[in-house]
C-alpha cells in the first residue's frame, strides 16, 4: 500500500512537471497579442521578439484571460461544495499547559508528549534566557570554559514600519547560529539589536493615517505636531519587530537595543555630520538631484532603478490615471531670428522645452556650419536662443541638433555650465508646471503638459513628427515615479577620497569578502561613485545641523566659492557654499553655519563677522539626512561613539557584518567609508553576504504574485483563507488581488502547516547561501519539521534505556570493543570536525547537512536499530556500554544542532543528566564540542568497511520490496572475495539486523547458496542472495513484477519523451530540466532492478513453495 501510494505521488509530481512545462511553451509559442491603442505592428515587429511592448500588451492579455478563469473556476467551486473533498490533516497541536511566569524556567519533570509539537517546545523558554542574562556578554564571566577572545555583531537594522519577512529570517537564521556558536565556545559575544527610523516609510505610514483618522494632511498640522504624532505611533507600533525577532529566537541583547532616533543616537548623527563638515567632506550646492515627485523628496543614485525600454511603451505613473507613454522621440522646429530658417531637434521630453536656452550641434557638422553663432526665437517664451557647438554632440543621433535644457537634464546642466547658460526650471517640486512655462501650462501636471505642447507646436507649423526610441527610463525605487532632475540647494558628502581608501582596505586584506566574487563589483561601483546628496524634503528624521544666517549688513558680505570644495573635474561656476565656524555665501546669496546647537552656530557666526549674537538670526534648515546616513554609523554610534564608552572599546570594531548582497552599496559601502573617516577604523573585519531569497520557481517574491511568505505563519501555521485576507488587507487592486489569490491557491492550497520556529531556522541555514539565488520551497520547512520529530522520537528511546540513577562517564573512559560502537563514535567525531570547519568558513550548509546525516542516517537509521538487540538481549557490560555511547552522542548531537534550533535542544537537553559535576543551566552556553576535547575514536577502516555493509543493506531491502516481503525474514548468504569478506565479517551483526534477515551467512569464493535464492549483484566482487524457499509462489510475483515493469518502462517513455520536445535545451528552464534528468535515472535504476529480479524468479522451480 505504501509503494502504492508512493508511486501515485511520483506520478502526480511528474504530470505536475509536465503541465508546468506546457504551461511554459504555450507561453513561449503564444500568437501575436492585441496592439495597445497608438502602437503599429511594423513598431511592434521591428523591435524584435521580445519587446518590452509586445511584453506588457502580452501580460495585460494574460491578466485578463486569466481573471476570467479564475471567475469561471470560483463559480464550479461554489457549484461543488459539498462534495467530500480528503480535508488536509495536519500533525496533531500540542500545548504546554503547566503553569509558567514570565522568565521562570519551564518544568522539564513531565512526561515528554507522544510527538513533537512546536507550539510545546518552543513555550516558555525565551523569556527564561532572556531573564537570566545568557544573551549578554557579561555572563561570559560565568562561564567555566570562557575564552579571551570577543566576537561582536550587529544586526541590520529593520524599518521599524516593517514586519519580518523571509529576507529578515534568513539572516536571523545565519546571524544567530554563528553568534550561539561562539557563546557555547566560551567566547564573548555581543550581538546588538537596533531599529532604524526609515524616514520616508514611516512618514507616509503616519501621513496615511492622519487622512484616514483625522482628515488632515501633514501640511495642516505644525512640524513638531506632526512628529509628536510620529513618535506616538512609533510607541505603539515601534516594539512589534523586535517581537517578531524574538519569535524567531535571535540571542540578541535586548538591553542594548538601539533606536536611530534616540538621544544618543541623533547626537552621534549631529557629530558626524559636523566632523565631515571640518574635514572638507560635506558641502552645500546648487545642482541637479534626482527628484520623487510622489515622495516629495530627493533620493540618491542607488535609490534610482534603470527600465531599458526598446520602443513605445506604456508605464504606470503614481498620480496619473492612465498610462503613460515613452520611448518616443518628438521632433519639432525652431526658427531662426534673422532668416527663419529652422532647426529641427528631438527630445524624449517635449514637456521641458520651455526650459530650453541653447541649441547645440556638432562644430563638425556642416548642415548647420552656417548658423552657428546665429540666434533661434522661442515659440511660446519669445526668448532668444544660441546656437552653439560642442564636441559633446552625436551627430548621428537624432537630427544632430540639441536642445539644452540645463535645469531638467544632468548632461545639458554640464553644458550649461561649460557655456555660462541660464538654468530655467519649469516643474514644480510636486511635477506641476511651474510659472516659468507661461500662463496657459501653469500647474499642469508635467505627462499631460507634454500633450498641450506637442499640439501648440503643430497649430504653429513646427511639429515635425514622432517615432519609437529605444531609452534607459529612470524610476524611483521606493514610489515607482518617474526621477525627475531637479534644481536644487542640498547637502552633498564627498565620496571620492572615502572611496578610494575603502577599495584600498580590501586590497590590503584588512576587510575581507564572503564570497570573493563580490570584490569585482565592489572595485567597480567605488571607482565610479559620485557624491552622495545626503539631504532629504521630510519631517521625520534627523534635521540637518544647518542654519541660514540673517544680520545687518550681511548682503554686503563679501563671500566667493571656496574652490577648495568642488568635486574634482567640476567646472566652475557652480553653487557652492561652506558652512560651519567659517560661513559661506554662495550664488543664491545665502550664508549658512553649522553648529552642534543652535546656540553653537551663533557663537560661531558671532565670533566670525564681530558682532552681537542678538543682531543675528539663525533659521534651521528644513530638510533631514538621508537614513542611509544614519544606518551608516550603527556600528559603532549603537555603541555608544562619540563618547568613548566601555562597549565601543570592547565590541568595535565589529568582528564580522552579515547582510544581504543586495546592500553592498545603499549600506555596506557607506559604512566602510564613514567608519574608516569617523573612527579611524573599519568598521568590521569580515563581510559575509547572503543571496536573496525567491520563490520555488525562481520568482522575486511579489505581493501581486502571491508568494511572498511570512516566516510567522510557518512559525505558527496558517490557513489560505487568512492568506487570501492578508491580501485583501493589503493595497493591492482588485485584479492583481485575484490573481495572487490564485498563485496562493496553486503554491498553498492547504495553507502553510505549522513547522514551528526551529524548522525554519534549520532550513533556511540549510540552502547555499553564499552565491546564487535562493529558491525557497515551503516543503523543506515540513521536511525540516518531520526531522525535528525524528530527533525527538530518538530522544525518547534514548531516555527510555537510560536506567534511573544513569551516571555519564568520563569520556576518557569510553572503549568499545564492538565495531558498530567504534563506527558511532568515529562518525560522532568526524561530524564534529565538519561542523568546526564549517562555522569557521561561515559555511552554515556544510554543518545543517553533517548535523542532519548524523542524526538521521548515522544514529536513527544506523545505530538505533543494530543495537536494540543489545538494550533487550545483551549482557549487562554490554548494554552498560551502549547506554553511555548512546547518552554520549546525543548529547553532543544535541549542542551541535543548538545554534539552529535552540528550542528543541533545549527541551530535551534539559532532560538528560550531566556529565559535569557542576553543568550549566542551559544548552545555550553549554559547551560546544570539539575534537580536542574527546578521545581519539576515529576509525577510518571501520567507516570505510561500513560502506559495504550499508550497500548489501541497500541491495537486499531493495530485495524485500520488489518480492514484498513484510515480515518474512529470510536467509542472507553473501559471496564475495576475501577481501569484501574481511570489510564485512566485523559487521555481521549489524548487516543481520539492518537487513530484517533471519541470518547472515559468507561465502567463500566457488561456494554455492543454498537453491530457491534470489540473486541481486552489489558490486563486482560481491552478490547476495536472499533464500526465498516457502515465502512466495514464484509465477504469481512474476505476474505482479511483468505489471510493475510495464508500468515503469511507460512512465520512462514519457519522461524520455518530454525531454525530447523540439527547443526543450533552449526554453526550459535549467532548474526543470536537471529535474527531468534525475527521474529518468531514477525510473531506469527503478527497471533495472525490477528486470533483474524477474531473472531471479525465473531461473527458480516454477512449482510453488
Amino acid at each position: 500500500v505504501a509503494r502504492g501510494q508512493e508511486d501515485g505521488r511520483a506520478h502526480g509530481r511528474s504530470l505536475s512537471r509536465f503541465l508546468m512545462l506546457l504551461l511554459f511553451l504555450r507561453r513561449e509559442l503564444r500568437p501575436p497579442a492585441r496592439l495597445h491603442p497608438g502602437v503599429s505592428a511594423r513598431a511592434l515587429l521591428s523591435s524584435g521578439a521580445r519587446s518590452p511592448v509586445r511584453d506588457r500588451v502580452e501580460k495585460e492579455r494574460r491578466q485578463r484571460r486569466r481573471v476570467e478563469e479564475i471567475e469561471a473556476r470560483s463559480v464550479r467551486d461554489e457549484c461543488s461544495q459539498g462534495r467530500g473533498e480528503q480535508s488536509w490533516l495536519e500533525p496533531k497541536v500540542i500545548a504546554y499547559s503547566v503553569p509558567t511566569p514570565p522568565g521562570e524556567k519551564k518544568d522539564t519533570s513531565v512526561p515528554l508528549p507522544a510527538s513533537y509539537s512546536p507550539q510545546y517546545v518552543e513555550a516558555a523558554w525565551y523569556s527564561w534566557w532572556e531573564r537570566q542574562g545568557f544573551f549578554k556578554p557579561e555572563y561570559h564571566e560565568h562561564l567555566p570554559h570562557r575564552q579571551e577572545s570577543s566576537f561582536s555583531l550587529c544586526i541590520p537594522p529593520p524599518n521599524v514600519t516593517g514586519s519580518l519577512h523571509l529576507g529578515h529570517a534568513l539572516t536571523v537564521a545565519i546571524q544567530d547560529a554563528v553568534v550561539r556558536w561562539r557563546r557555547m565556545q566560551g567566547w564573548k559575544v555581543l550581538w546588538l539589536p537596533g531599529c532604524d527610523h526609515a524616514g520616508i516609510a514611516t512618514q507616509v505610514v503616519v501621513e496615511k493615517q492622519l487622512l484616514r483618522e483625522r482628515g488632515l494632511r501633514r501640511q495642516d498640522l505644525p512640524r513638531a505636531e506632526f512628529l509628536r504624532e510620529v513618535w506616538r505611533w512609533k510607541e505603539m507600533k515601534g516594539d512589534e519587530i523586535y517581537h517578531q525577532l524574538r519569535r524567531l529566537g535571535s540571542s540578541l541583547d535586548w538591553d542594548r537595543a538601539c533606536f536611530t532616533m534616540d538621544a544618543g543616537y541623533t547626537e552621534a548623527v549631529t557629530e558626524a555630520f559636523m566632523r565631515l563638515h571640518q574635514a572638507g567632506l560635506v558641502y552645500r550646492s546648487r545642482r541637479l538631484v534626482n527628484w520623487s515627485c510622489a515622495l516629495g523628496s530627493a533620493i540618491s543614485d542607488i535609490e534610482v532603478e534603470s527600465l531599458e525600454l526598446r520602443g513605445r511603451s506604456y508605464i504606470t505613473v503614481p498620480g496619473y490615471q492612465d498610462k503613460v507613454p515613452f520611448g518616443e522621440l518628438v521632433h519639432f522646429a525652431y526658427l531662426t531670428e534673422d532668416s527663419g530658417e529652422e532647426v529641427v531637434v528631438a527630445t524624449t521630453r517635449p514637456e521641458t522645452m520651455l526650459g530650453d536656452v541653447a541649441v547645440v550641434v556638432h562644430p563638425d557638422d556642416g548642415r548647420y556650419t552656417h548658423l552657428v553663432g546665429k540666434q533661434i526665437r522661442h515659440p511660446f517664451t519669445g526668448r532668444l536662443l544660441p546656437i552653439l557647438t560642442d564636441t559633446l554632440v552625436d551627430r548621428e543621433l537624432g537630427t544632430g541638433a540639441v536642445k539644452v535644457t540645463p535645469a531638467h537634464d544632468h548632461t545639458d546642466f554640464e553644458l550649461g555650465l561649460k557655456h555660462q547658460l541660464p538654468q530655467i526650471s519649469v516643474f514644480s517640486e510636486d511635477g506641476n508646471m511651474e510659472t516659468e512655462s507661461g500662463d496657459w501650462l501653469q500647474g499642469v501636471k508635467r505627462f499631460d503638459a507634454r500633450e498641450l505642447v506637442m499640439s501648440a507646436l503643430s497649430e504653429r507649423g513646427l511639429y515635425r513628427g514622432v517615432k519609437e526610441h529605444p531609452m534607459v527610463l529612470r524610476l524611483c525605487s521606493r514610489s515607482g515615479d518617474v526621477v525627475e532632475p531637479l534644481l536644487k540647494s542640498q547637502w552633498y558628502v564627498k565620496c571620492q577620497e572615502l572611496a578610494e581608501e575603502a577599495m584600498a582596505a580590501l586590497d590590503r586584506g584588512e576587510l575581507s569578502f564572503i564570497p570573493t566574487s563580490l570584490h569585482n563589483t565592489w572595485h567597480s561601483w567605488l571607482a565610479n561613485i559620485s557624491d552622495w546628496c545626503v539631504s532629504r524634503q521630510l519631517w521625520w528624521g534627523h534635521r540637518i545641523p544647518a542654519y541660514r544666517v540673517t544680520f545687518t549688513g550681511s548682503r554686503d558680505l563679501e563671500v566667493g566659492v571656496n574652490r577648495e570644495l568642488v568635486s574634482p573635474g567640476e567646472t566652475l561656476p557652480i553653487q557652492q557654499e561652506k558652512t560651519c565656524t567659517k560661513p559661506l555665501r554662495g550664488e543664491s546669496n545665502e550664508l549658512w553655519v553649522i553648529g552642534r546647537t543652535q546656540e553653537e552656530a551663533r557663537n560661531n557666526i558671532a565670533k566670525q563677522h564681530g558682532i552681537e549674537e542678538s543682531q543675528i538670526t539663525l533659521t534651521q534648515d528644513d530638510d533631514v539626512l538621508d537614513t542611509w546616513f544614519s544606518s551608516a554609523l550603527f556600528p559603532f554610534a549603537a555603541l555608544g561613539w562619540p563618547q568613548e564608552t566601555a562597549d565601543l572599546m570592547n565590541f568595535y570594531p565589529n568582528s564580522l557584518l552579515e547582510t544581504g548582497s543586495d546592500l553592498i552599496f545603499f549600506w555596506v559601502a557607506r559604512m566602510v567609508m564613514l567608519g574608516q573617516q569617523l573612527t579611524g577604523q573599519l568598521p568590521f573585519r569580515q563581510v559575509l553576504f547572503h543571496s536573496l531569497v525567491r520563490d520555488s520557481h525562481g520568482r522575486k517574491m511579489s505581493k501581486s504574485l502571491g508568494n511572498v511568505i511570512d516566516p510567522l505563519d510557518v512559525i505558527s501555521g496558517v490557513s489560505l483563507q487568512r492568506l487570501q485576507q492578508k491580501l485583501q488587507e493589503g493595497n493591492l487592486d482588485s485584479r492583481e488581488c485575484r490573481i495572487a489569490q490564485e498563485g496562493q491557491k496553486r503554491d498553498f492550497p492547504h495553507g502553510i502547516p505549522e513547522c514551528g520556529t526551529d524548522a525554519l531556522r534549520f532550513s533556511l541555514s540549510s540552502y547555499k547561501c553564499k552565491g546564487e539565488d535562493i529558491n525557497l520551497d515551503t516543503a523543506t520547512f515540513l521536511s525540516s519539521r518531520r526531522f525535528c520529530n525524528k530527533i525527538w522520537n530518538a530522544m525518547k528511546f534514548t531516555l527510555s534505556t537510560l536506567p534511573e540513577k544513569f551516571q555519564p562517564w568520563p569520556t576518557n573512559m569510553l572503549h568499545p570493543a564492538a565495531a558498530i560502537d567504534r563506527w558511532i563514535l568515529s562518525r560522532l567525531l568526524r561530524t564534529i570536525a565538519t561542523c568546526d570547519r564549517g562555522f569557521q568558513e561561515y559555511n552554515l550548509q556544510a554543518v545543517t547537512s553533517a548535523i542532519h546525516r548524523f542524526w538521521l542516517h548515522d544514529l536513527c537509521d544506523v545505530y538505533l536499530e543494530c543495537v536494540k538487540p543489545v538494550l533487550q538481549n545483551g549482557e549487562y557490560s554490554l548494554r552498560e556500554t551502549v547506554q553511555q555511547i548512546l547518552y554520549l552522542s546525543t548529547e553532543q548531537a544535541l549542542c551541535l544542532l543548538s545554534p539552529f534550533m535552540p528550542y528543541l535542544t533545549e527541551e530535551l537537553w534539559q532532560r538528560l543528566p550531566s556529565r559535569h559535576q557542576h553543568g550549566q543551566p542551559s544548552i545555550c552556553i553549554a559547551r560546544y564540542p570539539s575534537v580536542s576535547e574527546l578521545p581519539d575514536w576515529n576509525y577510518p577502516q571501520g567507516e570505510s568497511d561500513f560502506l559495504l555493509v550499508q550497500e548489501v543493506v541497500r541491495v537486499v531491502r531493495a530485495m524485500r520490496a520488489d518480492y514484498q516481503l513484510t515480515k518474512a525474514r529470510p536467509e542472507l548468504y553473501v559471496s564475495c572475495d576475501e577481501d569484501a569478506a574481511g570489510r564485512l565479517r566485523s559487521f555481521l551483526s549489524p548487516l543481520q539486523t539492518l537487513s530484517r534477515s533471519g541470518s547472515v551467512q559468507l561465502l567463500t569464493p566457488g561456494e554455492r547458496a543454498p537453491v530457491g535464492c534470489a540473486i541481486a549483484i552489489i558490486n563486482q566482487h560481491c552478490q547476495a542472495h536472499l533464500l526465498l524457499k516457502g515465502l512466495i509462489d514464484p509465477q504469481k510475483e512474476l505476474e505482479k513484477l511483468s505489471v510493475r515493469q510495464q508500468r515503469i518502462g511507460t512512465q520512462l517513455s514519457t519522461a524520455i519523451s518530454r525531454t525530447q520536445i523540439p527547443g526543450y535545451e533552449e526554453k526550459v528552464p535549467e532548474r526543470i530540466r536537471e529535474e527531468d534528468a534525475q527521474k529518468v535515472c531514477a525510473l531506469q535504476a527503478e527497471l533495472e532492478r525490477v528486470t533483474q529480479a524477474i531473472r531471479s524468479l525465473e531461473q527458480l522451480p516454477g512449482k510453488p513453495w
